[in-house]
């Protein structure tokens, strides 16, 4: 385990092999990171990469106040999976590729009108929670698209079992596809983080003050808001897909949350990380690589703050990935995988930045975890059919 964990400082450690490429800039932030007050630890997850003043893949626990600077702009941005009744032998990328049409656009009545009463509840919850936070409702009319970055919602199979036993007891048949959504809180996030920051700057916030108070209800708020936006983004695609679909796991990335670490109670906060407290998580590839089901160990989870990767990781700056590859590869090119699968973006800038080239390979992410002992593969995914933009999001 000892070769998968490197201790930075007395704060601060990443589970990373040493053959693992690390950005210095990642690490410095993370250092950097350690040293607000209040910080007790910091723990890099192998696809940490450097953001906009604070790192990415990271875990952060602190005591007597938390920083909603470091949940960043996307709060409640994670992953959902379902099992759908497509069979994958007879799917056809040309007929799927033209029943899921445009996603970019708002949902219309005829969709509002086809929703169960379930999802139908969830709406008015959310509306409900909404109000009570003080937030524009006008940001539920973006509700079920994917948004821009590296969000997505992509068809998959699954062409490897490691642990046929726990795959199992899920709702997941190797037979069919899966449809995993990637998205968040849409601009609803951006305005929570941009009206503190605009109050209080980076200092963070007292535990238990009125202002902490007030941000934990918008936060909770902005996290329903991203559960529910990958429910209703999979539902337009099971409706035009015509097929049914189960749920079968749901994460968030983005959040802070009162937990107790070994013995001490204080704020969690993940910025692109994955709760290891559930039974199982995805870890996702590149367009062009494949996806991990991993079971998490919990019985280890302290080691990373019970947190693992949320995906392979950015290796390129986004400004940096159409200098490097516009002489190469056209947008028509990196539309196709070396997979045999499609991705479905016609914005020319995104693509680039999106492109495999940018990420690292998740199997060297995924031996990381595994070799921290931290989590054990059930299952490997192929991906096939990958939405991301018809043009420019709404």
């Amino acid at each position: 385990m000892g070769n998968f964990v490197q201790q930075i400082s007395d704060r601060v450690s990443i589970i990373a092999s040493e053959r693992l490429w690390l950005e210095d800039a990642a690490i410095q932030q993370a250092k950097t990171t350690s040293l607000l007050p209040g910080m007790q630890r910091v723990v890099g997850l192998p696809d940490l990469h450097p953001g906009r003043g604070y790192p990415v893949g990271a875990a952060f626990f602190s005591t007597g106040r938390f920083y909603p600077a470091l949940v960043g702009n996307d709060i409640g941005c994670g992953m959902a999976l379902w099992q759908t009744d497509i069979l994958a032998g007879k799917a056809k990328l040309d007929k799927l590729d033209k029943q899921i049409g445009n996603l970019d656009e708002v949902m219309d009545e005829d969709e509002w009108a086809s929703l169960d009463e379930g999802m139908l509840a969830r709406l008015a919850q959310l509306t409900a929670l909404m109000q009570a936070a003080g937030l524009d409702p006008a940001h539920l009319r973006s509700l079920g698209t994917i948004g821009k970055g590296n969000h997505f919602a992509e068809l998959q199979v699954i062409d490897a079992v490691e642990a046929p036993d726990v795959l199992a007891a899920t709702a997941l048949a190797p037979k069919c596809l899966q449809l995993l959504v990637h998205s968040g809180s849409r601009g609803l996030g951006q305005q929570v983080l941009r009206a503190h920051v605009d109050a209080f700057s980076h200092a963070g916030l007292a535990e238990g003050s009125e202002e902490a108070l007030a941000y934990l209800l918008q936060h909770d708020a902005a996290v329903r808001f991203a559960e529910l936006n990958r429910s209703l983004i999979a539902a337009r695609m099971f409706n035009r897909l015509r097929c049914t679909g189960e749920a079968v796991l749901e994460v968030n990335h983005n959040t802070v949350n009162a937990t107790c670490i070994d013995g001490v109670q204080g704020w969690l906060h993940r910025k692109g990380a994955t709760p290891s407290d559930g039974p199982l998580v995805v870890l996702p590839g590149s367009r062009d690589d494949y996806s991990y089901l991993i079971e998490p160990l919990v019985e280890v989870g302290s080691l990373s703050l019970h947190s693992l990767a949320h995906g392979a990781g950015r290796k390129w700056m986004r400004t940096d990935c159409k200098g490097r590859l516009d002489r190469i590869a056209t947008p028509a090119q990196l539309s196709r995988t070396s997979m045999g699968g499609r991705v479905i973006c016609n914005d020319r800038a995104l693509i680039y930045e999106e492109a495999p080239q940018a990420y690292k390979n998740v199997d060297s992410v995924l031996a990381c975890l595994v070799g921290a002992g931290l989590a054990r593969v059930v299952a490997r995914s192929r991906p096939l059919l990958t939405y991301k933009t018809r043009g420019e999001c709404c």
